[in-house]
């Protein structure tokens, strides 16, 4: 919508106009009242809420049609011009801002069928008229391009931010998260043995101290990141795909039976794949502490012609999965791991098996003959 002081300025011009015309030839009183006439319609549509323009339309050229019956006040044909700049600027409908367009731009028309003078010249004030048509009906087009790129840009902006709290929740998930679970998995297996067996009882808690350290690490290392601008210098590393073997041997030193199948070259997979692989292995093994830690799970990761594999075969008890509807329960490592997996172009599924459960993705990557 054009602004609003625009709209206001519109009856001013209206008046000077009306104005212009009573000076310029003599005036009766019957025809000073029709010059008031399409100001005051004007200056009513400025000002009171919801004056329809058509009934604003009439009221401004039907007494400028009238009093130039006899030849006088043809300044007041601005009035038509205005009028046509207001509805091609503040109607949506294109038929009816045409409607009204035409309408103003026939004005001169019948005045220069019924006039007596013959002076009017009525192909300059047909284009007089047109042409602010033409520019308000611009104006108006031009606003709407205004308010929907505003809107794009705000829905861009909805969306990088829902995207970035996202991201942010994937990240505390897997530091935080995976860290706990470590940690509360060595803390119970130490409370088990801390009577019977004080020197196990004292290497899980040293295990659960080092765990916890790590993703203290981890976590600042995050934060920092995270609160960085860009022209602090250089960001702080990330996870890589070579870095999944130390996982399994985390894994393993906390606690969890897990075995690590590797085929293929992990360096040639590309930083953002990489980082995804990372993450889903590292949840694909917190699962496992956390959720079957009496069972033993195989991690199968393969490298081949521009797809990297990941499979997470958990074989052995697993704790029931929470229903859909508790929310206190809700797991959102699933969907963080597919999550990760769709924002690099792969797929990701996760489900119970005859077994237990498995983890399965799928990542496309660029080899060398592709770039």
């Amino acid at each position: 919508m054009v602004s609003d002081e625009i709209r206001r300025i519109v009856p001013i011009v209206a008046v000077v106009v009306a104005i212009v015309a009573a000076v310029v030839d003599p005036s009766t009183p019957g025809e000073l009242l029709l010059l008031a006439i399409p100001p005051a319609a004007l200056a009513a549509w400025a000002f009171v809420p919801r004056v329809p323009l058509p009934a604003v339309a009439i009221a401004v050229l039907v007494p400028l049609v009238v009093v130039q019956h006899s030849g006088h006040h043809e300044p007041i044909m601005f009035e038509a011009s205005l009028l046509a700049f207001v509805v091609a600027c503040w109607i949506d409908s294109l038929a009816l801002a045409a409607s009204l367009g035409l309408l103003a731009v026939a004005a001169p028309i019948v005045v220069g069928a019924i006039e007596t003078s013959g002076n009017l010249g009525v192909g300059i004030w047909v284009v007089g008229v047109a042409f602010p048509w033409l520019i308000g009906r611009a104006i108006h087009r031009q606003t709407q391009l205004a308010a929907a790129l505003e809107s794009t840009r705000r829905e861009l902006a909805e969306q990088a931010m829902l995207e970035e709290r996202r991201r942010i929740a994937r990240d505390v998930h897997d530091f935080v998260g995976h860290g706990l679970a470590a940690v509360m998995l060595q803390v119970t297996s130490a409370r088990h043995v801390l009577r019977r067996d004080p020197d196990a009882a004292e290497e899980a808690l040293r295990t659960a101290e080092d765990v916890g350290r790590r993703s203290m690490r981890e976590l600042r290392r995050t934060v920092a990141f995270l609160r960085s601008d860009e022209e602090d210098g250089v960001a702080p590393p990330v996870p890589v795909a070579d870095e999944i073997p130390g996982l399994v041997s985390e894994a393993r030193a906390a606690g969890v039976d897990a075995e690590l199948q590797l085929r293929g070259e992990l360096g040639r997979l590309e930083p953002g794949v990489g980082l995804a692989l990372y993450r889903i292995a590292q949840e694909a093994l917190a699962n496992s502490a956390r959720h079957a830690p009496h069972a033993r799970t195989t991690l199968t990761v393969e490298v081949g012609d521009g797809e990297a594999t990941l499979v997470a075969d958990t074989v052995g008890p697993v704790a029931p999965v929470a229903p859909a509807g508790d929310r206190e329960g809700r797991s959102y490592g699933v969907v963080g791991m597919r999550e990760r997996a769709t924002a690099v172009g792969g797929s990701l599924s996760a489900g119970p098996t005859v077994e237990g459960w498995r983890v399965s993705c799928r990542l496309p990557f660029e080899t060398a003959a592709d770039t």
